[in-house]
């Protein structure tokens, strides 16, 4: 596939409990320059209720690949990551790369335990739990962003099964099965980088990009920055594809 003249296809891949709206700031940013798009994950969003699980999630993203032709860049945070990471792994011909901020964890061991009882307390109070969320992004974040994460509905109820469907994926395997350019994207203060230089060895072709200064959700605060980092990756991954196809046209 050509990137056209709009630019390189992106898709981005939400967190945890909101939606896919959290991505508007920065999908704004971008403009028109490239076709994108960033679909409700099963469970939140506009598929609130739905149950959730990884397989879901993946055919979520899978979806919006194709309707913007058929191929495109992954970006996602937290749990995005992980499911950009379980795509590219299990459609590796229809990821053009992937660039997966905040999920370089492995959720076991007693770091694993505290967030299912995170996840179960959140559930059990699910209107509280998304009154406390939404209070806490307005904290952490500039208004604009703040916004965004809550503009799209919160999914508190949906938290046990997605760190458990998390819990029991290998994102080590797919990274080793994935051939194209990764970049993990890490706050210096993320709490979810713990195992970044397994999962850097895990890659085929990656890169690590640690963000000075930032934590796991105020990674979206400077959108400018953030939205570099997208853009950069877009131009790799375009010529990439123009020198792939000169020695074709050579011929």
């Amino acid at each position: 596939m050509e990137p056209n003249e709009a630019g390189l296809p992106i898709v981005f891949v939400h967190g945890t409990r909101v939606s896919g709206a959290m991505w508007r700031p920065v999908i704004h940013t971008i403009g028109e320059r490239h076709p994108m798009a960033a679909p409700d994950l099963p469970g939140h969003g506009g598929r609130r209720g739905e149950p959730f699980s990884i397989p879901g999630a993946v055919a979520a993203v899978t979806a919006a690949v194709d309707e913007l032709g058929g191929r495109a860049l992954l970006v996602g945070l937290s749990l995005g990551g992980y499911v950009a990471l379980a795509t590219a792994g299990a459609h590796p011909d229809r990821v053009l790369g992937a660039v997966a901020m905040g999920c370089t964890a492995l959720p076991r061991g007693l770091f694993g335990a505290v967030y299912r009882g995170a996840a179960r307390l959140a559930a059990g109070h699910p209107r509280q739990a998304d009154r406390l969320s939404a209070f806490a992004f307005r904290r952490a974040l500039p208004r604009p962003q703040a916004h965004a994460m809550v503009s799209g509905g919160l999914s508190s109820e949906v938290t046990p099964s997605v760190v458990k469907a998390v819990r029991e994926m290998d994102p080590l395997a797919s990274l080793s099965a994935y051939p194209g350019p990764v970049w993990l994207v890490n706050g210096e203060r993320d709490h979810f980088r713990r195992n970044e230089r397994l999962f850097l060895n895990a890659c085929r072709d990656g890169r690590l990009i640690i963000r000075p200064g930032c934590g796991h959700i105020t990674s979206l605060t400077d959108t400018p920055d953030l939205t570099r980092h997208v853009l950069d990756a877009a131009a790799v991954v375009t010529a990439g594809m123009r020198g792939a196809s000169a020695p074709e046209a050579a011929q």
